[in-house]
């Protein structure tokens, strides 16, 4: 018995000492299932000993789809073991299937396993960290370890972060539709529909999708007319934007005159016509109407029919072999007394108009010289006037001589844009100042201005100057546009809250000229500005004209930059399109001449060009080192309601400039964005790195972010080319409880790896909660806050009088209505009343908690069904 006993001690003995040294060697855990000793492995050929397994087939990348299981497999020869190892942590051999096979070629073992992730093994790994998996395989050489596998969760959200917006363009303008798909995992692919339908830009070559999956329309046709649809789509779902509606128009054309008519009367006074039509071509799609008159009349004198007649009979000739006697016509057919009358009245009429205009010409030079005195504050000589718009007939023609029929008018007041009807007296939370240099006129200067009209509607104005072929690239929207008619005093253009202006000095329009002139602030996606290297845009592009008009005297146009000021760091550039459309360097900041039209003088955040010519430009700035930097401003947004979970905040990253504020402003109104906290500068370096975001320091008890990583990058050449006006990146956070109202968190931004500067900014957000944020008016359950059947529990139980007082009158007590108890009382169900009274007076701040807890002090039991969740009520 001893024996036996110390048999078994042994061969105990033996196989833990084989599985200790099995451990060491291939540094693996062998397990052995209960009631056998058979181990994974598999043995080799002596010729093989000396072998390293390779593998046949690697584990590759999965991603679970909602709830299915992804299986991972790997294939190793030659191998006596192989296992998975998933996030440094070996997985069971039960959960292995594992399958041997012989390589019929060389003899060798071939092991094949097999194992299946789960969704919920992949979401119990918190942090920054990806699920991965690994295959190790074994010989009695040593081990190879596979490529890491990783497996992670898909998914696609709902709304886009940028969807096409609709527009109105001309016959063969390029047009732009962006589109930014929703976030998700894999990335979603993008392609887009035209009504419907799928545009393949191999098959369609006026069709071109870029690299950030925008569309460009290269020439805009008839066809091109339509509903576009951007399309997200990745391998869990498939996401459709709100279909942007492109219409592209065309402005009528004349044809030309036909040839003049025959003369209305046969004899004497007519008239002859001509006519065009304006089918060259016709207008279509509310595209502008031809110009001018279709018909044309002119004067015409018809010769009238005289009827011949016999002359006296002539003498007898000498009397001959025969004698004959004659008589002729004494003259043709000839215009009678009457047409002799008509040729006097036309000379009469001829001199009397003659007289009129030597008197019209000699009024209009004593009105000419008497002009300059009748300015009645010589302050106008220093700054402006109000703008005068005389509307041309033809939109080319640059100088209009005066207008002799209008009288004197006269102006009173403080300057402002033509497009902004109101005097601005205050200052706003985004208000600009241009410096000393252009100030508007005092409060209660008086001038007097001769020849003046008011000016034309802004919209048509706009729309007339886009009709000529320079410029077709001008935005027909008047919200960035000012304009008006100056003469020799001069005067100023502002566009509003851009830091946008121009400073017509008197005397730079001759006299005897009058000018219409605009100022408008062209967004960067209509009109593109090459860019090569390191250069990279410092301003807006502006244009001010028409380009032509003759000036005595530079203009001096203002608008903001963005560079660090720093002049041993940047090559900056002012650059101008020509005729051509082709942009031109005029100026390169440091080495300007006076003798040329450009200068620039270059402040802190302002640029103030000099020139004498009218034209569009912008500032280019090409990096001379990495010391280089921009100033961003960093703008932070978020609903301004919150009625789900789910609450946003939007990071705009945007060029230091107040003309892309402005437009952020106007999109996020339109949204219903509220501003968190005040603007906020970075000077981003040319460092060739990514800008970081990040969000920390949220109450994990009552909120959670849900984004899968744990910041957002954008990347440097979006920002550092400036090719696009504002680039934004959303935080998507969820509270834990509906009644939560307050987010305190904290904004990281900073310039990975680089040495620009980086800030931490804290806020305090106070949700404001609104169960309406559409309409005003609400049927049926959503306007009320307790639902339908906990009311009615409510009421049974309090209406009926209780003797201890537990009742609808002691809910009243703690509500503090017991002031109307009687008025409840006279009620067939008070206590339907009093909760009638709190949803009234607590629709937008009631806290149904609250009404719990004194439901609870009552000593109802009804109180406890508050705490039921949304979804079960």
């Amino acid at each position: 018995m001893c024996w036996i006993a110390f048999t078994k001690i042994f061969i105990c003995y033996r196989t833990i000492v084989f599985n200790f040294l099995l451990t060491k060697i291939f540094l693996f855990p062998v397990y052995l299932p209960v009631g056998t000793e058979h181990v994974a492995t598999a043995t080799l050929p002596a010729s093989f000993n000396d072998l390293l397994p390779h593998f046949l087939v690697e584990p590759d990348d999965e991603y679970i789809v909602k709830n299915k299981p992804v299986t991972l497999t790997c294939r190793s020869t030659p191998a006596t073991q192989i296992y998975f190892k998933c996030n440094g942590e070996w997985v069971h051999q039960d959960d292995h299937l594992i399958d041997r096979t012989v390589d019929p070629a060389t003899g060798l073992p071939i092991m094949q396993v097999k194992i299946d992730i789960s969704r919920q093994q992949v979401e119990k790994i918190f942090g920054l960290d990806d699920y991965w998996c690994q295959c190790v395989a074994w010989s009695t050489t040593g081990t190879q370890k596979s490529q890491k596998a990783y497996v992670r969760i898909a998914y696609l959200r709902k709304n886009f972060e940028e969807e096409p917006m609709a527009k109105e363009v001309a016959l063969n303008q390029e047009v732009l539709l962006r589109c930014h798909p929703p976030e998700g995992v894999p990335a979603a692919e993008v392609e887009w529909q035209r009504n419907e339908h799928v545009i393949d830009p191999v098959n369609e070559p006026n069709f071109l999708v870029t690299a950030d999956r925008n569309l460009i329309i290269k020439q805009a046709r008839l066809a091109d007319t339509a509903n576009y649809t951007c399309v997200a789509k990745n391998i869990v779902a498939r996401r459709k934007s709100s279909p942007a509606t492109v219409l592209v128009y065309v402005n009528g054309g004349w044809s030309t005159w036909t040839t003049w008519s025959a003369c209305s009367s046969v004899c004497g006074r007519g008239w002859q016509r001509r006519s065009r039509s304006c089918t060259n071509p016709t207008p279509l799609n509310g595209g502008m109407a031809c110009d001018g008159q279709n018909v044309q009349k002119s004067a015409c004198t018809a010769t009238c029919p005289v009827d011949g007649g016999w002359s006296d009979w002539s003498n007898w000739s000498e009397c001959g072999f025969l004698h004959t006697h004659t008589h002729t016509q004494p003259h043709a057919p000839a215009n009678g007394v009457e047409d002799v009358a008509l040729y006097v009245g036309i000379v009469a009429v001829a001199l009397c108009l003659t007289l009129i205009l030597i008197v019209v010409v000699l009024v209009y030079r004593r009105k000419k010289e008497g002009l300059d005195a009748d300015v009645a504050d010589s302050s106008i000589l220093t700054t402006g006037f109000q703008p005068m718009g005389i509307k041309p007939k033809n939109s080319h023609l640059l100088t209009i001589q005066p207008d002799l029929t209008t009288t004197t008018t006269s102006y009173q007041g403080t300057l402002h844009s033509r497009h902004d009807g109101t005097t601005h007296t205050g200052t706003s939370k985004f208000s600009m100042t241009n410096g000393p240099l252009l100030d508007p006129l005092p409060n209660g200067s008086h001038h007097t201005l001769h020849n003046g009209k008011m000016t034309s509607d802004p919209a048509e104005f706009m729309t007339r100057l886009s009709n000529q072929t320079y410029f077709k690239t001008l935005p027909r929207d008047v919200a960035n546009t000012s304009y008006g008619t100056f003469n020799f005093l001069g005067g100023r253009l502002t566009i509003p809250n851009t830091g946008i202006s121009l400073l017509i000095p008197p005397e730079a329009i001759p006299r005897g000229k009058i000018y219409e002139i605009y100022l408008t602030a062209q967004r960067k996606e209509d009109l593109r500005l090459p860019l090569a290297g390191c250069q990279t845009l410092l301003s807006p592009i502006v244009s001010c004209g028409p380009p032509g008009v003759v000036l005595t005297r530079p203009t001096i146009l203002s608008m903001d930059h963005c560079s660090d000021a720093c002049p041993e760091n940047w090559a900056i550039r002012l650059k101008k399109q020509n005729y051509e459309g082709v942009w031109e360097d005029v100026l390169m900041m440091g080495e300007e001449l006076i003798s040329e039209p450009y200068y620039c003088q270059l402040e802190a955040e302002t640029c103030r060009v000099f020139s004498e010519q009218l034209g569009r430009f912008s500032l280019v700035g090409e990096s001379l080192n990495m010391s280089a930097a921009k100033r961003l401003r960093l703008v932070l947004f978020s609903d301004a309601y919150c009625s789900t979970l789910e609450y946003n905040i939007r990071v705009y990253c945007m060029d230091d400039t107040q003309d892309v504020f402005k437009e952020v402003m106007q999109m996020e109104r339109q949204l219903g964005g509220r501003l968190i906290d005040e603007p906020h500068v970075l000077l981003f370096k040319d460092s060739y790195h990514n800008l970081r975001l990040s969000i920390h320091d949220m109450p994990q008890a009552h909120w959670r972010s849900k984004l899968l990583a744990g910041y957002q990058e954008i990347p440097f050449y979006h920002i550092w080319n400036g090719s696009q006006r504002f680039l934004h990146c959303t935080f998507t956070l969820e509270r834990l409880n509906l009644s939560t109202c307050e987010l305190t968190c904290q904004l990281c931004v900073w310039q990975v790896e680089g040495e620009g500067q980086s800030f931490s900014l804290d806020f305090n957000i106070f949700l404001l909660m609104d169960n309406n944020p559409s309409g005003s008016a609400l049927a049926g359950p959503s306007a009320f806050q307790i639902p339908y059947l906990i009311r009615q529990k409510i009421c049974s139980s309090l209406d009926t009088p209780c003797p201890n007082g537990a009742d609808w009158r002691l809910l009243a007590q703690r509500l503090k209505l017991d002031r109307h108890m009687s008025f409840f009382a006279s009620k067939a169900s008070p206590t339907s009343v009093i909760l009638d009274l709190w949803e009234a007076q607590h629709f937008h701040s009631g806290n149904l908690n609250q009404l719990a807890t004194v439901m609870a002090d009552i000593g109802k039991q009804e109180a406890m069904i508050f705490l039921v969740s949304d979804g079960e009520c």
